[in-house]
């Protein structure tokens, strides 16, 4: 039975065009098939011409299900639009990064023959990344319903007034305040808007939900880390009549009116990621973000490779006991009074 791995690009830049070309060479010779949507590959055959080898269109000769992977080759906005794509199959992703930071991305486009290789051969490993569940409600109905990989994002609609919200962690309210917005956000998402913001970086293997505000005018609006199993809400107060909007992973938004409920929970279905190589987090973290490790020694060699030498001992000289004090050395002082009888 043939192999097929749909090939997704932004084919709106010409150097995803060329990087889509190249994958698709390279996993008809590795005797797999390349599956493309009809759109991209449409595109490609405009930009090269006719290719040489044969490329399956998704929907027509294939679907999603018969798909083993999707190489997603651009930045992290398309593997946003890859996951939509196969929320409701059991399809991974393989991110190949064509973007600035490329978070999701398990490769480089300088890795691009060698990732064809990984998959050839079956080498990767793939890992489940947590989402969320997102509902909109308001006068009690419920007027949206959506998920998301990274966040949540609750924004003032009008650039000259503030939004006033008031949190809420399972069922009990938490804090209101006045501001630009609040990011709701998974552990994938800490390293987007939520970082952005100033909320904290959560390790991917860690089960929590993130709530941070965006530049609220308040002493206690602090970034907050809670249970994967609590239920969040974030209301669009009255107050005032500012109106605010809905943006969950940057791609899907909806208006709130004054009086709306945001509800986020955590989602039964995650997003699957395709991993070439097992890399700590702490070491994409630094490749990412180019952080400075300079005077790092290293880890402690094993214990039985160090050659533990005898303890030295120090010791603290005692102090000296304090001279006596004459009147030949005090000539100002009065003599004490004699007890002689």
């Amino acid at each position: 039975m043939s192999r097929r791995v749909l090939v997704l690009a932004h084919t709106g830049r010409e150097e995803s065009l060329k990087a889509a070309w190249e994958a698709c060479a390279l996993l008809h010779a590795s005797g797999m098939v390349p599956v493309m949507q009809e759109s991209e590959l449409g595109d490609m055959e405009r930009f090269f011409g006719h290719l040489a080898q044969p490329v399956e269109v998704l929907h027509d000769h294939v679907q999603l299900p018969d798909v083993e992977l999707v190489m997603v080759l651009g930045g992290d906005g398309t593997i946003l639009r890859a996951a939509e794509l196969v929320r409701e199959v059991d399809v991974p992703l393989l991110g190949v990064n064509l973007g600035h930071v490329g978070f999701l991305a398990e490769s480089e486009r300088a890795d691009l023959a060698q990732t064809v290789e990984w998959i050839a051969s079956r080498e990767y490993t793939v890992e489940e990344r947590m989402t969320i569940d997102v509902q909109v409600w308001v006068r009690g109905q419920k007027i949206w319903h959506t998920w998301a990989l990274n966040e949540a994002a609750i924004e003032k609609a009008n650039r000259e007034r503030m939004l006033e919200v008031v949190t809420e962690v399972d069922e009990r309210p938490l804090t209101s305040f006045g501001s630009d917005g609040i990011v709701l956000a998974t552990p994938t998402g800490s390293t987007a808007y939520a970082f952005s913001a100033g909320g904290p970086v959560v390790w991917p293997e860690v089960e929590a939900l993130v709530i941070v505000p965006i530049s609220a005018h308040a002493l206690f609006a602090k970034p907050l880390v809670v249970s994967p199993r609590s239920r969040l809400a974030v209301e669009v107060l009255g107050r005032t009549d500012a109106l605010g909007v809905l943006w969950c992973d940057g791609r899907r938004s909806v208006d709130l009116p004054p009086g709306a409920r945001v509800e986020v929970t955590k989602s039964a279905t995650p997003v699957r990621l395709a991993r070439t190589h097992q890399t700590p987090f702490s070491a994409r973290l630094v490749r990412k973000f180019q952080l400075p490790i300079h005077g790092w020694r290293g880890p402690v060699p094993k214990s039985d490779a160090v050659h533990t030498g005898p303890i030295p001992i120090v010791r603290t000289p005692r102090p000296m006991p304090p001279l006596p004090v004459t009147h030949a050395e005090n000539p100002g002082s009065d003599p004490e009074p004699s007890t002689a009888k």
